[in-house]
Formats: C-alpha cells, structure tokens, sequence
C-alpha cells in the first residue's frame, strides 16, 4: 500500500471510528489534506458546514497540540465537552479556571498530551503564554469567527489583531483560519490581517437548504411570538430582540403564558447569564431571549427556530444569527417580524455615529436588510446574492415567497392615489399622516394643516389601513418612493416614482398567502419521516444521560443521530454503528442505553399490535 493509500484509509478510519461519520461534507475533504501538507488554509463555511472536523480531525492525526482560538469562553467549555465525548483530549485555557485547573492544564500541555487546546484571542497579548507555545510542539493554529480580525466585517474584536504574529512566530505550523460569513472584501481583509500565506482557499455555498425563512408583518409581536411559539412545543429556539429592555419584557411575557424561557443580554450579572445559557444548552428551558450578545456564544446543535422581532442592522449578522438554527442539519425555521417602525430607531443610532465613512456603510448595510424584507423576492435567492453566490432555480419551497400562493396584481390607481397625497403636502410628511390624508381621517393635525381640503383627502377611505401599508411597503420596495430623514423620516418620490404617477410606468404588487406553520414543516421536512413517539422516549434517555455527565444534552447524541435511530430502529451494536454520529467512544459509552430502549420500545410496540 503506497503512503497516500495508507494516510487516506488513516483519515477514513478516523472520521468513522471518532467521529462516526461514513463521508466528508463538501470541502471537508480538501482542507483536511492541505492543512496535512501543512499549507495554511482559509475557509468560509457557513454555520452547520463541518467546521470544526476541518481542524480536529488532523489535529488527532498530527503530533503535537492543535491551538484553537475561539472569541467566547461560554463556547469553549461546550466545544470541549464535544471533543472529550469523542474521545478526544481536549482542554481550553481561560479566566473561569481556578489557579488549581490552570496549573493541571499547563502540566498537560507541556507533558504533550493534549490534542486540542481552546484558548481566547486576548492570550496572544500575554508573553508568559506565548513563551508556553514555544516551548511546545504545535501541529497547527485554528482560528475561529476570523470575521472579527477584519473592521469591515460585522463583529470587529481588536483582540484579534494580535493574531497577525502566529505565522511570524511560528513559520512551519500551518494556520487555518475559518468564518460561517464573509463578503469578498471581508474575505481578502482577514488573509491579509491575519499573514496567511498563499492559503488554500475555500468560499463553500452559503445556502443552507434545511434553513426555512419567513418574513412577516409586524404588529403586536408578543402575541405574534406566542402563536408561532404554539406550534413548536418543546423545541429549543432563540428569539433576538434589539434592546436590553424588550429581551426582559419579551422573556417575561412568554414566562407568564407558560412557555420556559430565559433572558440573556449584557447588562445582566455573568453568572446570571452564565447560568441562563447553561439551563438552554441543557433543554432545562426551550426558549431564550437575547440581543445580539448571544450570538457567538452558542454551540447547541438542536436549536430548531431563530424568531427576529426586530430588523436587524445588517445581513452579515442576520445571516449568522439564523445560522444557529438547525447546526444539525435537520430542519429548522428562522422568522423575521417586519416594521418598518424599526428603522427610524436604527437610523438614529447610525446617526450617531462620527465617522462619516463608517456611518455610510452602516446606512448602507441596513438598506440591504430592508431591501431583504421588504422585497416578495426568494428569500434563499436574496441572501445567496449578498455573499456574491447566485441560486440556480426558480422556488427553493424553503422560504415563504416559494410556498406562499402568490398573485401578481396591478396597483397603480392606489400608487398614484399615495403618491399624489405625498405631492400635494409637498413631500413633508411620513407614512401615518399620507395614509390619514388617503382614508380621509379626521385628525387634529389634518385639519390643523388644511389637509382635508385637498383633492386626495379620503381618496382611499373606501379600503382599510391594512390595504394602504401594502401600497405603501410595495412602493418602497420597488423604490418608487423613499424614506428620508432621521428620527422622523418623511416620504419623497423618486424619478421611477415620479413616471408612475404620470401614468408613464404601470405598478404591480405581490399579494401572498402565507402558508399554515404546520404546510411550512411539512414541506421543509419532506423525506425524513420519523418515530415521533420514539423521539421523544430517546430524547429523555439522551437528558438523563447528558445530567449525569455534566454537559448538554446535544453532546451526547444530535437531534439528527436520534431521528436516524428514529427512521432505522438499530436492535444491534453493529446497527447502531452505522448510524450518523455514533463513533467508537459513544457506542461504548450509551450504545446499550439506547439500544435497551429501542428494544424496549419495539417489543412494547409488537405487544400492542397483537
């Protein structure tokens, strides 16, 4: 056997008998082998694509320690906890260790033992540490979210500027830097911050096809939270919230309707929300509520919907936020509610801001995301076009605009109607005094500014409020008018804007239906058919197992592990062998726990069909 046959069925056996996984995702295979060759690799991968096989795997094939860089140390505990459960000797270094736990990890290290070690970006600034790794043999750097070295990416960290000195400090050991988001100009920022040098590069596909997204409109979003809520019992999700006081609101208003859920923002005590995401990564509650401080901290795999009630400031962010749904690969939902009440707040804060470049691409990247929610647009289509990756077919069937039944319908009489109550106040004033104007509303300030007197005043009462925000969201979404101003913007025309109201352009809107919750799960979930019943009874096995072993709940075994015991019913150790995620060390470690309970099960379910 020559030596790459013989690495190849090294790398094979390894991923089957650690990992339990029969294949590579796609591009695992190809940075695997680079950073093998010792090349340095960099790789955007979305949320869910493999990442972390891409390093742990040749880090177990490699001598030395593999040093992961990882930006929070909330994730890094749970990232060891997977690597221990596989078998792997995994440790992490950071401030909730105790000088005792410190010194253990530290004796570990230089004795050669550990194989993969998580630290935080800030360690690199600390010269005892970087005296530590010299003295040490390293297999590789694995630099995780690289996203946060770059000042053009969403979620810039100074901290991680000091990591341009790894491959002047350490010229032979290869560095794979990896982020689940980056645009072309972020991708290049990173390369050249961080030194690679002439790295293998892989932009995989940003399409998550297990990923349903869903736009609504916005109104009273408690309520509309609790409705969607009620048709995923039990399920684990995140619900983000832009401001600190709405995550304590929202958390307490879903508390006192009976839904287990939890706030976590930073203006709360760290053993506050320290304990918060515990209690969520260990299913003890379903729901949390969270502003953007969560984003980064959360390793849990079974997180089955993300719920945006608020717009978000960018799509880089709104991306990655919903990317902590489904990391599984099972299906999973992400829903944003839509008002347009949301940009004014968000403008004020861009407004704020002093830098005028820095203050136009934040304008910019928020107009991208209205342009997101605003436009009856392939949801999947419009995401992939951001990151420069263009999506092949018509209808995805994984979004609303692809499931809704749609109808294409001409309102240029209404637009006009809109339009000519703008031009008539001469463009001063925003979309609830035109719309007063348009149904005939007799308002102090209408009459107060003469309003009711002119030609449009009531053109419109004969249809309901509901009917003119539709107008108004197609117009702005199609730019025939715009938004201007800060706090308060007023609404103005623009030349296509203007044509159409001249009659020179036709306007057409899209009315859609949107499909039952339960129509979405069906079509998301088309093919994968399980044992609900069974689910449930393995689910509760997989807690108590996960309770006394100190981690959470997906550590042990994935939704998408049970659902497949859940389709094929493995009554052996060599069955479940073959099951998606079950490698060596687990099938030793609850193989027989769970292999009782399918027994259990299965002989319950023969008793019952007699």
């Amino acid at each position: 056997m020559s030596t790459s046959q013989s690495s190849n069925t090294s790398l094979h056996h390894t991923l089957r008998t650690i990992f339990g996984f029969e294949s590579f995702r796609p591009n695992q295979a190809e940075i695997v082998a680079n950073i093998l060759a010792k090349r340095d690799v960099f790789g955007v991968m979305p949320t869910g694509g493999g990442k972390s096989l891409c390093y742990q795997l040749p880090a177990l094939l490699m001598e030395g320690t593999a040093v992961v860089i990882s930006p929070l140390i909330s994730l890094m505990k749970d990232q060891v906890d997977a690597a221990q459960e596989n078998g792997i000797s995994a440790e992490f270094l950071n401030s909730s260790l105790g000088t005792r736990e410190m010194s253990e990890v530290f004796r570990k290290l230089r004795s050669g033992t550990v194989k993969l070690l998580y630290i935080a970006p800030e360690r690199f600034a600390m010269s005892q540490f970087m005296e530590l790794l010299q003295e040490m043999s390293i297999s590789l750097f694995a630099i995780d979210e690289a996203h946060c070295i770059s000042e053009w990416g969403h979620d810039f960290r100074p901290d991680y500027l000091a990591l341009s000195s790894i491959p002047k400090q350490f010229p032979e050991v290869p560095v794979a830097a990896f982020t689940a988001t980056a645009t072309e100009k972020v991708q290049q920022d990173i390369i050249r911050k961080i030194g690679l040098r002439s790295p293998f590069t892989v932009r995989a596909s940003f399409n998550r096809p297990n990923l349903f997204y869903q736009v609504a409109a916005k109104s009273d979003v408690h309520q509309q939270i609790l409705d969607f809520l009620k048709d995923h019992k039990d399920e684990s999700g995140i619900v983000y919230r832009t401001t600190r006081d709405a995550v304590e609101s929202t958390a307490d208003f879903l508390s006192s309707q009976g839904i287990k859920a939890l706030p976590y923002h930073a203006g709360l005590p760290s053993e506050e929300r320290e304990k918060n995401q515990e209690a969520f990564n260990r299913d003890e509650v379903s729901v949390i509520v969270a502003t953007i401080a969560f984003g980064m901290g959360i390793d849990k795999s079974n997180v089955r919907f993300v719920v945006h009630a608020d717009l978000p400031r960018h799509i880089e962010g709104y991306y990655q936020e919903t990317g902590r749904a489904g990391r599984d690969g099972e299906p999973a939902h992400c829903l944003l509610y839509f008002g347009r009440g949301d940009i004014p707040k968000i403008t004020y804060f861009i407004n704020q801001m002093s830098d005028d470049a820095e203050r136009t691409i934040a304008q910019e990247k928020l107009n991208q995301t209205i342009r997101f929610a605003s436009y009856n647009a392939c949801r999947r289509k419009q995401l992939l076009s951001f990151f420069g990756e263009t999506y092949p077919l018509d209808n995805c069937r994984t979004c609303d605009i692809c499931t809704g039944s749609v109808e294409k319908i001409d309102i240029s009489t209404d637009s006009q109607i809109v339009m000519s109550a703008m031009a008539r106040t001469n463009e001063r004033f925003g979309i609830t005094h035109i719309m007063d104007v348009v149904m005939g509303a007799n308002t102090q300030r209408v009459r107060d500014l003469g309003h009711s007197s002119i030609k449009t005043f009531g053109a419109g009462k004969d249809k309901d409020k509901r009917h003119w925000q539709f107008i108004i969201g197609e117009l702005l979404a199609q730019e025939f008018i715009r938004q201007d101003g800060d706090r308060y913007p007023v609404l103005k025309m623009t030349a296509r804007g203007s044509d159409a109201l001249r009659g020179k352009e036709p306007v057409f809107g899209i009315k859609r239906e949107e499909p039952k919750a339960s129509g979405r799960r069906r079509k998301i979930s088309e093919g994968a058919a399980f044992d609900e019943q069974l689910f449930e009874k393995l689910r509760a096995v997989r807690k108590r197992l996960a309770d006394e072993h100190h981690v959470p709940p997906y550590v042990i075994f994935s939704d998408k592990t049970l659902h497949e015991m859940c389709r094929h019913y493995p009554m052996s150790p060599a069955d479940m062998r073959q099951v998606h995620g079950v490698g060596d060390v687990k099938l030793e470690k609850y193989g027989a726990v769970f292999l009782g309970e399918l027994r259990a099960y299965r002989e319950n379910e023969g008793r019952s069909n007699k």
